[in-house]
């Protein structure tokens, strides 16, 4: 049998998710999400808005990834306070109520409007949002998506110009999505991901993000030479990374709200 029919033919390894209760101490237990990733090269331990993560390779045992994360009980309680009282999400927009809409960084009022088509739009610093009349959530999530990609691209489409010059060539795509902890990345091919919570954060970080990815295009490493690249371009790169550490998971929390898909409960 040929290499690549064995290939074919071999069933692909798949992820395997479960749930293990965790007592962090005489009062507090947590349920960790555990994954079976054939992808993973070593236990990792994370949270983010979800709540908490275990990763384990193909080969470490459940012995092995209980003792884990017994040993990084205290790390872990301090991520998940950490998380709850510095990174509480902007509350979800619920259907026709008064709200506020997160974009660049401000919360602008909510107007409705009943019309014909879905529609969102921006009106002297506030948000209007027209719906048909039997138009439900599932029709506002898709609607705020289009919205924030749309805003994104006019975004990316406003400030590529100024960075393409010195470049080798220019992203062969651009796919926004929701990420859980990047908040870009650039593919050996010329694709450009970038996390779609940006657009909620200030201009000023979305645009360090394209800088950083632009740069993988002449560096596909951190190294030395790769941030003089991005100090070259964008002198205040460090600003903009300090305020993905204080505010990070707290623009990706408020997406998953804003597009409804609620954070897991940590307790």
């Amino acid at each position: 049998m040929s290499g690549l029919l064995q290939r074919l033919l071999t069933p692909t390894a798949t992820v395997q998710r479960d749930t293990v209760r965790l007592r962090l101490d005489d009062s507090d237990e947590i349920e960790v999400l555990r994954v079976r990733d054939p992808r993973a090269r070593r236990l990792k331990l994370s949270v983010d808005e979800r709540g908490a993560r275990l990763t384990l390779p193909s080969r470490a045992s459940l012995a092995a990834g209980e003792q884990f994360l017994q040993a990084n009980r205290a790390w872990l309680q301090q991520q998940l306070a950490r998380f709850s009282n510095d990174a509480l999400p902007v509350p979800a927009l619920q259907l026709r109520q008064p709200g506020q809409l997160l974009l660049r960084g401000e919360q602008l009022p909510v107007h409705w409007q009943e019309g014909r088509f879905t529609r969102i739009g921006i009106e002297a610093g506030s948000a209007c949002i027209q719906l048909p009349a039997r138009a439900g959530e599932p029709a506002l999530r898709r609607a705020l998506r289009e919205f924030y990609e749309a805003q994104m691209r006019a975004d990316v489409g406003r400030w590529l110009p100024t960075y393409l010059p010195g470049l080798p060539r220019a992203p062969t795509r651009l796919r926004l999505k929701v990420m859980s902890s990047q908040w870009g990345s650039l593919a050996p091919d010329g694709t450009m991901a970038l996390d779609l919570a940006l657009i909620l954060g200030r201009p000023s970080a979305f645009e360090y993000v394209l800088v950083h990815e632009l740069c993988h295009l002449l560096q596909a490493n951190h190294s030395p030479a790769f941030w003089a690249e991005v100090e070259a371009r964008f002198p205040r790169w460090r600003e903009e990374r300090e305020y993905f550490h204080a505010e990070g998971r707290r623009l990706k929390a408020s997406l998953r709200l804003l597009l409804g898909a609620p954070p897991a409960s940590g307790g």
